[in-house]
């Protein structure tokens, strides 16, 4: 059960690469994109199609035709993987039980975006673990957890690769394991939680005031997904890539005040300035810094951050 890349990557691995049989699979209903608004499977669905695999899509999965459905398809576990909250009359179906994989070493980043969380507050390690689910969400116990390095330069795309890439072996040992009957479970000490709720558009607003390492790690937990994002000329504008200027500031300068520069756009902060590699202005398209100089020629002291009229924090 999923939706995501994530998930359409470890069910390929799975089918392609482990005896485990695949009975079925189950996603999000197909959804309108783009600008004809044409009806467009899920990543899962369509490489479920690719496989001959039966594939539901429900609308509820609290449904009575499709809770019958699951009971009837006979699996012995269900492998849950970014998907919604299943309900307990569903989870419990499986006499094995149902499993669930985790963008992060549980139970700290419990909720729904642990890869953004894990990045913006300077994790130099993450993880992916596999649980038992209960009804209470990120809580089951632990069946397997296996370590993922956050690299300097890596952002949320790329540390969600590396974590899709290894989401069909980390489930393929996580199954392993309960086919032998052997599993140590681990459970999960609740005072160790921490959350990684839902990231809403307002969340990714930069806010310059920051020091610089944590300017640097909010944006990079932003990007390329869902985009961290500042207001220049009343108009709002993605920033994709920052690093650390190194500069060291002869006088206290307003937070997002740009620092006159031929060739680096440079953003004052509360302990220094960034320097803006990446950005993307509204109506336009992707830029360096540089381009954005020439582009724009910031007038003295123009700000990065102030918002139009009519926007409220």
């Amino acid at each position: 059960m999923g939706t995501p890349e994530i998930a359409r990557r470890a069910l390929e691995y799975l089918y392609n690469n482990t005896p485990h049989k695949i009975i079925a699979v189950v996603t999000g209903p197909d959804k309108p994109a783009g600008r004809g608004r044409k009806m467009h499977p899920t990543p899962v669905k369509k490489t479920a199609k690719q496989f001959g695999l039966p594939v539901f899509t429900p609308d509820s999965l609290e449904d009575d035709t499709f809770i019958k459905q699951m009971r009837e398809i006979g699996a012995d576990v269900f492998v849950v993987i970014a998907f919604r909250i299943l309900p307990v009359k569903l989870f419990s179906i499986p006499p094995k039980g149902s499993i669930n994989l985790h963008g992060s070493l549980l139970p700290k980043y419990r909720g729904a975006a642990p890869i953004n969380w894990a990045i913006i507050n300077g994790e130099t390690e993450t993880g992916l673990t596999t649980f038992f689910l209960q009804k209470k969400v990120d809580t089951g116990n632990i069946i397997y957890r296996e370590k993922i390095n956050i690299d300097p330069d890596d952002n949320f795309s790329s540390l969600y690769d590396k974590m899709a890439d290894l989401s069909g072996p980390v489930i393929e040992k996580t199954l392993d394991l309960i086919e032998s009957d052997q599993i140590e479970l681990i459970k999960q000490d609740d005072s160790l939680a921490t959350p990684a709720p839902k990231i809403s558009p307002f969340d990714c607003l930069i806010d310059w005031g920051f020091p610089v390492k944590n300017v640097v790690n909010f944006i990079r937990g932003m990007s390329a997904v869902p985009g961290a994002f500042t207001y220049f000329r009343g108009k709002k504008v993605k920033v994709f890539r920052v690093k650390n200027s190194g500069m060291n500031l002869s006088e206290k300068l307003r937070p997002g005040q740009i620092i006159p520069d031929k060739h680096k756009l440079l953003i004052a902060v509360a302990d220094g300035a960034v320097e803006v590699e990446e950005l993307l202005p509204e109506g336009k398209t992707k830029m360096t810094g540089n381009q954005f100089l020439q582009g724009y020629k910031p007038a003295d002291k123009e700000i990065f951050g102030e918002m139009p009229k009519g926007v409220k924090n």
